[in-house]
């Protein structure tokens, strides 16, 4: 994990990294543990969620152990910088959080059930920073790709409040903000499924729900 700054903070757009007008990589083709492609397009009937929930090795992982869910990747989102690097991302001035891209079938899972294990999976009170990872580039996220979307993740956080409220967590601090003028940037390959078996089966992951329970779905995360 990289830290540049004491005190993090959102750089302005003109105060980003200048970035790149393509990535320096190419993603692989597959999912480690599950086979599927990461890149779409992705077969019909398939939904698209992005969520930032800390560092992205331990959320990834999370994820693709959920019933229902195609596939996984991740990667940067909701920042300036083009194609940004790993280095870059985490010295704080591109403003992009790490993200996992789910790819799901709503016929097994349901974004709301999605929505549960984002909250339950991490602590969304922190504001920029995760744990021990302190930085913009761990903060809390979602970015919705549709107003139904939109509708269920705002109705969940506040739901989630009022449990973490009762319970004496502070404020949530996660942004609800629509992808498409936020776009999500594959990370670099050796990211891609990082905990998996193949990979860092005991690798580190900073991630630590709260251990209050969301009040929707029924899916409960497991990372």
């Amino acid at each position: 994990m990289f830290l540049y700054r004491r005190t993090p903070e959102m750089p302005a757009p003109e105060q980003a990294l200048k970035g790149r007008a393509e990535p320096e990589f190419t993603v692989p083709d597959r999912h480690t543990v599950l086979g599927t492609p990461l890149l779409g397009p992705y077969p019909e009937g398939l939904e698209v969620a992005d969520f930032g929930l800390g560092c992205f090795w331990g959320a990834e992982r999370t994820f693709w152990r959920t019933p229902g869910v195609w596939t996984t990747l991740v990667g940067y989102q909701g920042g300036s910088t083009p194609n940004p690097s790993y280095e870059e991302v985490c010295s704080g001035l591109t403003g992009h959080t790490e993200v996992v891209r789910v790819v799901y079938d709503p016929a097994k899972v349901t974004y709301e059930e999605l929505l549960k294990v984002f909250w339950e999976a991490h602590d969304p009170t922190q504001g920029y920073r995760q744990g021990n990872d302190v930085g913009t580039q761990y903060r809390s996220a979602v970015f919705t790709h549709s107003p139904a979307q939109a509708a269920a993740a705002e109705s969940s956080r506040e739901a989630y409040q009022r449990v973490l409220t009762a319970s004496g967590y502070g404020t949530i601090t996660t942004e609800l903000r629509p992808a498409a003028d936020r776009p999500f940037h594959p990370a670099e390959p050796y990211h891609q499924q990082y905990l998996s078996d193949a990979k860092n089966p005991n690798g580190y992951c900073g991630l630590g729900g709260t251990g209050v329970a969301c009040p929707i779905g029924v899916a409960k995360a497991d990372g």
